[in-house]
Formats: structure tokens, sequence, C-alpha cells
């Protein structure tokens, strides 16, 4: 067996490369004691390659940093795969010069070739590997270009160590970064240093330093339109239609002369409660795809990089900014994420302040009650859902920063990598995977959820009940009801449906579904009013998150931040509702009666 390490900057497509050569062959866990990702995969069965952390340096800053050192200093390592953004080479070739302290053979693979071409930069890439005393192969990896002699190098064996300890025995970065820029003039040309990139001519306005804020807040109000007014909500009405007026109607018919309880189990149960999640998918899709586009377009590392300085008021860098954004789809690799940056604190902050950005397993309860109480502005209000979390999570990070969370900052590194046109099949491939996950917890939490929550509702100590009041789980809701009640929504009903939240936040409109076992749109403004409507999607917004979450927490802090984090969310969550609807009703108030006067002198 042939063990490799893959090793590189961040973002200079170390892993688009160890997909390439590794295929489905991975198996990912976490390095023994360290919650940092350990990617392992196979080439032809008899190459194992180890995607390590991508790091800048080796000066174990980071926990990333410990993890890669220690594996080139302890692990059973043949060869050391160092791949660089061929167009940056000034910055990537000085982890490639600390690499050579390890006495490894090592394969330089020079990525993004086809960039370079664009700038104009020539590499001489045999007087290069001279230079450096190592193999030098180039390579396209998000083209594919390339990785097969790569993939034969790697079956060939045989790898040469050239190490000058003397070369390569820098006593200091200065020095360095002064043997690199004599590689760079000996082995670097650029034709025409004054020819700008397609990049550089874009991001003179979205790195603007006025600019790019209005370009931000349009991209994002465009993302929402698309999401609710132009493409996922009609899909998501066709959807609907089909499901009340065609599916529902056509299963109480077709169990008609079955048992009363069978026939409520199917289709008040089993089929409103996941059907009615369902039928979100195209919304929630739509929402993925946008995010996906900016993603690998290259724009969400520049949104990290124009969020630093806002960040810093809250004791973060922008870097932290990444993991909010991952947090808008799922809460859980959100705080995985955090594991990235440098500093425990840094970390620990972002993983209690991530579960305040509105994931998509609430969207669909937001979508519900917009278009109920809220149908002209549903894009607008759901919108400011969004906006209120990140300005809880601004505003409770400045108080962190200021209590408990008092340390020095970490200085912001982040690769703005060079713009994109984002990739057909891995918008699908993400798209997928966010379509079969939500696919898969509708067909086991949601469903589980909705059969326990019809159950509870139709059965009692005495057994079946005519009157879902006189049910196991109207006494259960009534017991925690009361802590709502001055948020509005002291009804049994949602409370039971935000107990079921904790399993998943879908849960709450799926329990809903069956507890109400009608048109939504119908019952719902006979138990809320637009005032409190609005608080409880605030507390939807802001309370704990999943069990899913609430577990990864555990496993990455512990049980002393799991249970603060917990009973903070929840604080924090009923002190805003508590706010919106009391004051939203004096606001509401006023502006009653301000017309009210006016119509009377009119």
């Amino acid at each position: 067996m042939i063990n490799v390490a893959l090793l590189g900057n961040p973002n200079v497509g170390k892993t688009t490369l160890y997909n390439a050569l590794t295929g489905s062959n991975q198996y990912v866990g976490n390095w023994p004691g360290v919650t940092v990702d350990k990617k392992e995969g196979y080439l032809s069965g008899e190459i194992k390659i180890v995607d390590l952390p991508g790091i800048y340096a080796m000066d174990t800053f980071s926990n990333e940093e410990k993890v890669s050192k220690s594996f080139l200093e302890d692990g059973d390592v043949d060869l050391i795969l160092n791949i660089v953004d061929a167009s940056n080479l000034n910055r990537n070739l000085y982890l490639t010069t600390q690499l050579k302290q390890f006495n490894k053979p090592i394969i330089l693979a020079l990525n993004m070739i086809d960039v370079c071409e664009s700038k104009g930069i020539v590499i001489d890439y045999e007087k290069l590997s001279k230079e450096l005393e190592v193999e030098v192969i180039p390579i396209i990896a998000g083209k594919n270009i390339g990785i097969d002699k790569i993939e034969e190098r790697l079956k060939q064996g045989d790898f040469i160590n050239n190490l000058n300890k003397t070369k390569f025995n820098f006593s200091s970065e200065k020095e360095a970064y002064k043997f690199i820029e004599s590689v760079m003039d000996s082995c670097v040309t650029i034709k025409d240093k004054n020819t700008k990139t397609i990049t550089e001519k874009l991001d003179k306005y979205v790195l603007h330093p006025i600019l790019a804020y209005p370009i931000f807040l349009l991209l994002m109000a465009l993302m929402f339109q698309l999401t609710f007014s132009w493409v996922g909500q009609p899909l998501s009405d066709v959807l609907d239609s089909a499901l009340n007026d065609n599916l529902i109607p056509y299963a109480r018919l077709l169990l008609s002369s079955t048992s009363p309880w069978f026939s409520s189990l199917i289709v008040d149960g089993i089929i409103s409660g996941v059907g009615g999640i369902l039928v979100l998918l195209p919304i929630i899709l739509v929402l993925f795809i946008c995010i996906t586009i900016l993603e690998d377009s290259g724009y969400m590392a520049r949104v990290a990089f124009m969020m630093d300085k806002l960040m810093r008021k809250m004791g973060l860098s922008g870097k932290a900014f990444i993991p909010m954004i991952i947090g808008f789809g799922c809460t859980v690799p959100a705080i995985m994420t955090a594991r990235t940056l440098e500093s425990e604190k840094d970390r620990k902050l972002t993983a209690l302040l991530v579960p305040f950005m509105s994931c998509n397993a609430r969207l669909p309860v937001y979508t519900v009650f917009a278009s109920v109480f809220f149908t002209s502005h549903r894009g607008l209000v759901v919108s400011s859902l969004y906006l209120l979390g990140v300005v809880v999570a601004f505003l409770l990070g400045i108080l962190f920063k200021n209590t408990y969370f008092k340390k020095d900052e970490e200085p912001f590194i982040i690769e703005i990598p060079e713009y994109k046109m984002p990739k057909i099949s891995s918008i699908y491939k993400q798209t997928e995977d966010k379509a079969m996950g939500f696919l898969q917890k509708a067909s086991t939490i949601i469903f589980a959820m909705s059969v326990v929550v019809w159950f509870l509702s139709n059965f009692n100590l005495h057994g079946m009940v005519d009157v879902v009041d006189e049910s196991i789980l109207a006494s259960i809701g009534s017991v925690i009801a009361p802590v709502f009640a001055p948020l509005g929504f002291g009804n049994w009903q949602s409370a039971v449906s935000l107990l079921s939240g904790l399993l998943a936040k879908e849960s709450v409109l799926a329990s809903m579904q069956v507890i109400f076992a009608g048109d939504l749109s119908e019952i719902l403004p006979t138990h809320f009013t637009s005032i409190s409507a609005y608080a409880f999607l605030v507390f939807i917004l802001l309370y704990t998150p999943c069990i899913s979450t609430i577990g990864t927490m555990y496993k990455e802090y512990g049980t002393k931040m799991t249970v603060f984090s917990v009973v903070f969310q929840l604080i924090v969550a009923w002190i805003a509702a508590f706010f919106v609807y009391n004051l939203g009703g004096s606001i509401f108030n006023v502006i009653h009666l301000f017309l009210k006067m006016n119509n009377m002198f009119v």
C-alpha cells in the first residue's frame, strides 16, 4: 500500500483533485481527539490518499495545521502530493518550502494553468522542478485535465526524494520568501502585466467600498424573488393544489370502506402530514440552487471578505461569515464548518451564533404562515425573518465579545478565488444531495412524527376520541401552553407543534396539518392574528434547533456548552417573540387610531 498525503492551501482545487482520484471510494471521519475532518480514499485499491485540511503554513497555529504537521511527522507517508494555484505561486510555494523539511518525496500539482494563460503567466515547468527539487505536473482539476498523468505517476511508484537540507533550511519566513522570489524570477514570466482579467474587472465593482453592499443586497433580493415569487412558490402552489384538491379527496374515497381510524391515519396523519411538507420542496430547491451558484462562482468568498469589518465588531473575523452563510442551509454542517476557524474562541462563539441563521427546515413554516397572513407581502415577510436572525446574531455577538469572550482577535486569512462559471453538474449534484436529504427526513422523522401526533391527537386513556380537545395531545399541550400565552399563541396546538419541532423544524407544520386536519389557510386565522402569527414565526426562527444540531453541538463542544446553547436560545426566542407581539400590537393600534382619526376629518 502506497500512502499519499494530499496538501495545499484552501480553495486551490484540493477537494476536486481528491474526488477525481478516489471517486466514491472515500471514508470521512474525525482525527483522534480533534474535531477536524479526516478524509481517506483509495486509487485502484493499492494507493491510499489522505486529504489533509487546507492550510497556508505549518506554524501549528490552528487545529488543521497541527493535524497536518503531526500526520507528516508520525504517519506512514510515502509521498506528499502538494497541489498549488499556479496563478498564485508566490503565496502557495511558502507551504511547499515548509513541506520540504519533512524529508518526503513531493509531487507538485500545478492547478489552474488555464487561469495562468488568461493572465499571460508562463511557467517553465522543468526549471521550476529543478529549483524546488520536486516533480511538477500541470493540471486543470476542474476540467479533469492532467488528472490521468497524476494517476499514472502514483501507480508507477518509485518516488524520488531529492532533499538539499542546506537549500531549504530557512531561519525565517522572510528568508523563505526571498528564496521564493528568486524562483519566481527564474521560472515565471508575464507576457502583459497591464492586461486585466475578468476577475479583476468584476472585483472593481463587487469589492468596491460603497457599491459592494448594494450589490450584495440586490443579489439577496433577487434570490428571494426567484424563491417566493417567480419560480419556487408557483411550483409549490401547483403541488399543493394537487395534494388538497386531488390526492386527499381520492384517498378518502378509496378508503371509505375501511375502518374510520385507519382512514384517518392514512389521510389525516400520513398524507396530510408528510404531503404538506413535500409540496414545499420546490421552494427549498430554488433557494439552494441560488446559494450553490453564488458559492461555486466565487462570490461567497468575497462576501466573507466584505463582511470582515462588520464581523470584527462581534469579535469574529470575516471567515466566520462562511459558517453563517452555510447556516441558512443547515445548522449541522455550519457548526462543523466552524472547526476551520483558527482559535477556540472563534469556534465556540460562531457555533453559538450560527443557530440564529434561519435554516431551510424553518422555511416551510414561514411559507405557509406568510401565505395565509401576509399574502401580498409574503416575500418581504420571509426575508425580514432571515434578516432578523442576522441582526439578533450580530447583537448577541457584540454582547459575548464584551463579556464571556473577551480575548484577542485572530488574523483573517481567506482565499479570494477567480470567478468561474458554475458547472451544471456541480449544481445538480449539490441540489440532488439537499433534495435527497429533505426527502429522507420526510420519509423518516416527519413520517414518524405525523403518525405519533395523529395517535396522540385521536386517542386518550379510554380509547379513540371524537374531539381533539379530549386527546392525550391536548392534555400535554395544555400544560406547556401558558408559557406561550404572553407571546400571543397560548393555544395547546401551537405548543405541541413547537415541541415536535425539536425533532425537525418541518415537523411543526406537519404536526399542525395532523392536529387541525383541514385546510390551514382557513383554520390558522381562527387561532392567530397577523401580529401573533409573526411572533410565532420569530419564535420558530430563534428557538432551539433540531435534535441533530443539538447532537452536533454536544459532539463538538461537550455537555456544558450544549446545555447553555439550548437554554440560551429558548430564552432569546421567548424574549424576542414577547416584544414583537406586545410592541407590534401597540404599533398596530396607533396606526389604526391614526387612520380612524384621519377618516373622521375627511
